[in-house]
């Protein structure tokens, strides 16, 4: 779970444990309030002040979005029901990731983290002062109910995310071990660092895999204050919040309320926006970056448009073939419908040259597969030869390229040949197997903005004789249909960490192609792939995991299993300016808005120019 990135505890001091008169050294056990994949955490001491929070930001005020969609539960982690926007953040984790790192985490319910220098297994040591809403204790036994409960009936993530850890167990009245199959998935201690706690006395006598609108006992700095089913919930700062004095708390959750209203389309939910009836808006539409932000708040100032760069990997984004589908496993045919989707054409026209093309799972990072492989690279990927493409050996991967100009003649005449090839060809203007079965599929999507990308894709596949219907489904059956892979091609999109680890199991592993709900959309099954995807987990170096993950990005480029779309280095917000936000943004997430504050001066400006 990319829930953080690096690693080994920081103010870290190091315990040797045995009688003296034992000769032999046993293992050392490094303990800190933080743990990092590699080297030491950024903040030794847990009374740092955090560059990207201001300590002194002033609580109180109501932030209102806007979301896409529907719900009809509370419950996010399970498959039944979609679960309300922001529902997960209720309840705290063992440890908080740090932002400003690419992979440590520090404690947040545990108030210490144990880990031998083999990382065979990792213990937290609870808070004392740490609460549930109601007062009560949180308990090393809801912990370890916790992780049994998501391992086994949780959301399939989590049996993959922790099909390493063995168990768990109470050690003291505060300490819960957790215990690793083996030493090689060195990621696993701060995996489990970001474990949700939940109350287990709340669910005793309740059914977890089902959806349900009971608000469970919480233990977050927010609560449900109140809920329409599927149009809108709002949550409440709690006052008395048990961790609002913890270093990294200090300047967060400053909203006094947090509100969701939730819209069945992305156009009326720009209106609202522009409306006032939303205060914030994530764009990823270029097209509407360029266009649409030109109405009257905009250029008299009371909507501000910040474009801000990230330092993380871009995710890869793409339409998504189903390899479950016979119509889909041969790798000509997916290259030759990769050669219809005309990038450039729609980069220039529907977005305005906003976007670059997508080409690697972990773009602008220093894992991103580049020209061919490396000697250290070879050595890894040798093995593998006559079991991964060809290509991976002796091309670098570029997705296919066009003049712009919207003549994809050239592109159309390698596509066809290439579906000749697998045994297609055009009688009657429609592409035909030798059965007589015509080339047809179907592209659902939940967002009918989807769709201006989508049509002429279309077009340019009938072309070439190929039918590809374009469906456009409401959020719920969406959901379904894709969590039980009940579709032909989706557009998809997976996020990278700076530290990938056994995420990319559920990603990319053979296991997780069977189950429902995973992040193996595509269902893909490989044992090239699940080795590789092994390697990365166990790499003991930053190194040795840059290298592995740059050979697992080769492979995966070139099986083709989907058509790139487009990518950007930076993140557009608009606001309504009656916000005020740290001045320095933490490197890895510089859009966070609980540090963000309702700046009491700017708010009466923007109400007096209302009226």
């Amino acid at each position: 779970m990319a829930i953080g990135r690096r690693g080994i505890l920081a103010g870290s001091t190091a315990l040797w444990i045995g009688a003296p008169s034992i000769l032999r050294a046993q293992p050392k056990i490094h303990v800190g309030h933080g743990f990092a994949m590699h080297g030491e955490p950024l903040h030794a001491t847990p009374d740092t002040k955090l560059e990207f929070l201001n300590p002194d930001a002033p609580k109180g005020g109501a932030v209102k979005f806007a979301a896409l969609g529907t719900y009809d539960s509370l419950h996010p982690f399970t498959l039944k029901g979609v679960a309300a926007t922001a529902a997960g953040t209720l309840w705290d984790s063992l440890c908080w990731h740090a932002p400003d790192e690419a992979f440590t985490v520090y404690g947040l319910i545990a108030e210490t983290i144990e880990v031998p220098e083999d990382r065979s297994w990792v213990a937290f040591s609870l808070r004392p002062q740490a609460r549930w809403i109601d007062g009560t204790p949180i308990t090393v036994e809801d912990v370890v109910w916790t992780f049994d409960t998501l391992k086994s009936k949780g959301l399939p993530r989590f049996a993959s995310y922790y099909v390493d850890v063995l168990k768990a167990e109470k050690t003291d009245d505060r300490k819960v071990r957790f215990t690793f199959r083996n030493a090689t998935n060195r990621e696993l201690p701060l995996i489990i660092a970001g474990l949700p706690v939940l109350p287990s006395k709340w669910w005793a006598g309740r059914e977890f895999e089902k959806a349900t609108l009971d608000v469970a006992l919480s233990s977050g700095p927010y609560k449900v204050d109140s809920y329409d089913v599927g149009r809108s919930i709002t949550y409440r700062r709690v006052p008395d919040y048990w961790g609002k004095d913890l270093w990294m708390n200090r300047g967060r959750n400053n909203f006094e309320t947090v509100r969701y209203d939730y819209y069945r389309d992305n156009d009326v939910l720009f209106e609202a926006f522009k409306a006032g009836d939303a205060d914030i808006r994530r764009e990823n539409s270029g097209r509407n970056w360029m266009t649409k932000y030109d109405f009257p708040a905009v250029k008299d100032g009371r909507v501000i448009r910040d474009e801000i760069h990230d330092e993380l990997p871009q995710p890869m984004q793409g339409y998504v073939f189903n390899l479950r589908r016979e119509l889909f496993k041969d790798r000509r045919v997916r290259e030759a419908i990769g050669l219809m989707y005309d990038f450039e054409w729609q980069n220039k026209n529907l977005s305005y040259g906003f976007f670059q093309r997508s080409r690697s799972f972990f773009g602008n990072s220093e894992l991103e597969a580049k020209g061919l492989p490396s000697p250290a690279e070879l050595r890894i990927l040798e093995p593998l030869r006559g079991k991964i493409p060809d290509e991976v050996f002796t091309t670098e991967y570029q997705p296919p390229k066009t003049d712009g100009t919207g003549n994809v003649r050239e592109q159309a005449r390698k596509a066809i040949g290439l579906l000749k090839q697998a045994g297609w060809e055009i009688k009657d203007g429609k592409m035909t197997d030798k059965a007589g079965k015509k080339f047809a599929f179907e592209l659902i999507l939940n967002d009918a903005g989807f769709e201006r990308g989508a049509l002429p894709f279309k077009q340019n596949l009938e072309r070439i004789g190929i039918e590809m219907n374009v469906r456009t489904i409401d959020t719920s059956q969406y959901r379904r249909r894709t969590d039980g892979f009940d579709f032909d091609m989706v557009i998809d999109i997976w996020g990278q960490a700076l530290s990938p680890g056994n995420e990319q199991r559920e990603f990319w592993g053979s296991k997780a192609a069977d189950q429902p709900g995973s992040k193996n959309s595509m269902g893909l099954k490989d044992p090239a792939v699940d080795q590789l995807c092994e390697l990365v987990i166990s790499a003991e170096t930053r190194e040795d995991l840059v290298i592995r993950t740059q050979c697992l990005d080769r492979v995966l480029q070139w099986l083709e299993f989907l058509v790139p779309q487009f990518r950007s280095d930076k993140q557009m917000v608009a606001y309504w300016n009656r916000f005020t936000r740290p001045a320095k943004t933490a490197k890895y997430d510089p859009i966070s808005y609980d540090t963000w504050w309702v700046d009491e001066a700017k708010d009466k400006v923007l109400k007096r120019g209302d009226k």
